[in-house]
């Protein structure tokens, strides 16, 4: 069997979290995890919020006015704020009952959580497969998971984007003995 794990990279504004939501949409309650998205104020990027597939809930992960010693560019990051997807992931790890875990992002931000670096680490490690994005940019982390033999390294393109979520489902998740991807969605066992 090929690689279970999936990482997504590329470009800033490539795309890369527009096709984890419809990968998550594709899989409907078959996926758990979380994606991020933008705060926006007066058409102006103010922070960033993570959202949970599960629960809907979301944190602030990164603003504008978070002051702090944990700064990307001009955002402070509160990393305790991954507490929440932080057990969504080791939750989904034990509890066998999802076909995907969907982590967006593993990026500069979110690696500042030790806990989140080691839930990466034990779901990239686990039986489920794994579709994240993560940052282009060198770091020792995301560097060692992206040479990881169970790991498939996907660069997202503006030209391949739009085709992608339907490509991971197709040949990449059905390399995993997945079939019949409408309302069942089943593994082979």
């Amino acid at each position: 069997m090929g690689a279970k794990n999936f990482l997504l990279t590329g470009a800033p504004g490539v795309g890369k979290t527009t096709i984890v939501i419809k990968l998550a949409r594709l899989l409907g309650d078959k996926a758990a995890g979380f994606y991020t998205a933008e705060i926006r104020a007066n058409n102006r990027r103010r922070g960033f919020e993570i959202v949970s597939l599960a629960s809907g809930e979301k944190s602030v992960l990164a603003h504008i006015d978070f002051q702090g010693r944990y700064r990307v560019g001009k955002y402070g990051v509160k990393p305790e704020n991954l507490s929440g997807v932080i057990d969504e992931i080791n939750n989904c790890i034990v509890e066998n009952r999802f076909k995907c875990l969907i982590i967006d992002e593993i990026g500069k931000m979110e690696l500042y959580n030790a806990e989140f670096r080691e839930a990466v680490l034990l779901a990239i490690e686990s039986p489920l497969p794994v579709v994240a994005t993560i940052m282009a940019r060198p770091h020792p982390f995301c560097d060692a998971l992206k040479k990881r033999a169970d790991v498939r390294l996907i660069e997202v393109t503006k030209d391949n984007r739009d085709e992608l979520p339907e490509k991971i489902i197709r040949d990449f998740l059905l390399e995993l003995g997945f079939y019949n991807l409408g309302a069942s969605f089943k593994s082979h066992e």
